[in-house]
């Protein structure tokens, strides 16, 4: 007997293949395809509506908020039932005691909350130990990030690494491949990832070549020098021959708009050599992340403390804002990025609650204050602890990046907690990029859309068993209704639940029905290398 069986659905199978009326079984967790009249303990009838693999996030920062029931909601609520994390160089693991408040404080754009027992996590294993033990309604894989790596082995340091620092952060990051984690992940606008040179990332990256890990990167510019750092993320994979997945590529700055022509195109020309690459996107025409990143890294090389207290100098904030305001300075400048302070929107600022969902503009307009004096002020005020939304990308690039075949499916979500305001894409990527690909843009099929969120994630990041409906695969299995179909999460109201997805189902249970969490967890921490 079948514990589950699904009846009269459209199955979209994850390859991109065009959808067929049938059945799907599970039992003991994996699916039995073409049931036949086989008997079931529990049976849905579908009635038409589409079966599809379990969405695979192929970008996420989950393990900032592992176990919680924000986390659950964030997720499952979209039909996510794997995610990749670990990314921007930003992880949970490794965390040493003595720079264990510079790691979280750098980690705390994306959560509230740090388990005591993080003290522990030196290498991958320990924290291993920890996830495996929280309750997950999806299945994580994480990677190890450079800037996690890189505090706790020297702090905030800003010079390279000498050869014994390097030959410290390869043993940890060995033993975490050895333990199964993922590869590895840069955030190399971040500090203090942003302090390193290529040939230690490359070094790094080789450690990950015999496990087959792939390296993800949030590149050193995403605007006026995204070509270059397109060319300098493929070298890695050239010089250390790992995969590569470039993190949510886009063209940040209207100056830069198109630029997506040359840097697809040298994605293709690097497979076509033999260098595997590929790029994540979400699919909005708004990035997200600190505001911070609207000022040059390198202001923060003590940590927001310091960086809290200089902004109390004017001179400095004449200094910054000069810098600022110089298209010349060399970094990715979010406020140019974003065309001037109407299009930076500020989501998180928990001392300055009338600033959070207005623009920097809108809230200095509201207080009565320049708009510098109104920026410099919030990041003081709330200690360089705050969060940006940026108005940046055209509709025009992120089609065309989406219909690339190196382009899957990534939120990029910072999910601290629902009753905070954030980014539509942490609670709504996944339908969103059906509503706005299929049915508003026309951009590809729907069994074209699912497979870039299922099985062509599966195939490019190694997610074994996961992303295709075959037989003996794994039972993560999504139930929705394409015409009721709608992700209702906006810029002003970021976190809101999609409607139309009926069922998600992870390793043969129902762990969302009707806009609910049925409240189990049977989500599993994957091992790469298992």
């Amino acid at each position: 007997m079948l514990d589950l069986l699904i009846q009269n659905a459209r199955i979209i199978d994850g390859t991109g293949e065009p959808s067929r009326m049938g059945s799907v079984g599970v039992k003991d967790g994996k699916i039995v395809l073409d049931p036949g009249t086989q008997e079931a303990a529990e049976v849905i009838d579908a009635a038409g509506r589409c079966l599809a693999p379990g969405f695979i996030d192929a970008h996420t920062h989950g393990d900032l908020i592992l176990g919680t029931k924000d986390a659950h909601l964030f997720k499952t609520n979209q039909g996510v039932t794997t995610e990749v994390a670990g990314q921007c160089g930003l992880s949970m693991s490794p965390a040493v005691p003595e720079n264990l408040a510079a790691v979280q404080t750098l980690l705390s754009m994306g959560t509230t909350h740090f388990p005591d027992d993080m003290k522990n996590w030196s290498s991958y294993a320990r924290f291993l130990e920890y996830a495996d033990k929280q309750p997950l309604t999806a299945n994580v894989k994480t990677y190890i990030g450079h800037s996690s790596l890189r505090i706790a082995v020297m702090g905030m340091a800003n010079r390279p690494a000498t050869d014994k620092e390097l030959d410290t952060m390869k043993g940890i990051l060995r033993e975490a491949m050895e333990a199964g984690a993922a590869g590895f992940s840069t955030g190399l606008i971040y500090t203090p990832s942003c302090y390193a040179e290529p040939k230690e990332i490359v070094e790094l990256a080789k450690v990950i070549e015999p496990f087959d890990g792939i390296y993800a990167s949030h590149m050193r510019d995403e605007a006026n020098f995204v070509v270059d750092a397109v060319k300098e993320t493929i070298d890695v994979g050239r010089k250390a021959g790992v995969r590569v997945d470039i993190s949510h590529h886009k063209m940040l700055g209207k100056p830069n708009w198109g630029k997506q022509k040359e840097t697809l195109r040298l994605i293709h020309e690097a497979n076509d050599e033999g260098v595997r690459v590929i790029c994540d996107q979400y699919p909005y025409t708004r990035n997200m992340t600190t505001l911070n990143a609207c000022m040059p890294p390198w202001h923060f090389s003590n940590g927001f403390a310091s960086m809290t207290a200089k902004l109390a100098d004017e001179d400095f904030r004449r200094q910054l804002r000069a810098e600022m305001e110089d298209p010349a300075t060399a970094y990715d400048n979010y406020y140019l990025n974003a065309g001037g302070w109407e299009g930076v929107y500020v989501y998180s600022a928990s001392k300055t609650p009338l600033a959070e969902g207005k623009s920097i503009a809108d809230y200095a307009r509201a207080i009565g204050e320049d708009p510098w004096k109104a920026f410099f002020d919030l990041c003081q005020i709330n200690n360089c602890s705050t969060g940006g939304v940026y108005s940046s990308m055209c509709d025009e690039d992120v089609c065309e990046i989406f219909r690339d075949p190196y382009c899957i499916v990534g939120s990029d979500a910072l999910t601290r907690a629902w009753n905070e305001k954030g980014h539509p894409r942490a609670c709504a990527t996944f339908p969103h990029a059906i509503t706005y690909f299929v049915k508003e843009k026309n951009v590809m099929p729907l069994e074209q859309v699912i497979r870039k969120m299922t099985g062509l994630t599966a195939e490019y990041l190694l997610v074994k068993n996961k992303g295709f409906i075959r037989d003996g695969y794994d039972a993560d299995l999504v139930l929705f209704d394409f015409d009721r179909l709608k992700d209702t999460a906006t810029y002003d109201q970021s976190n809101s639940l999609t409607e139309g997805i009926d069922y998600v189902i992870v390793g043969g249970e129902v762990v969302y029905h009707d806009m609910q969490l049925t409240g189990r967890y049977p989500g599993r921490m994957l091992r790469h290398n298992a």
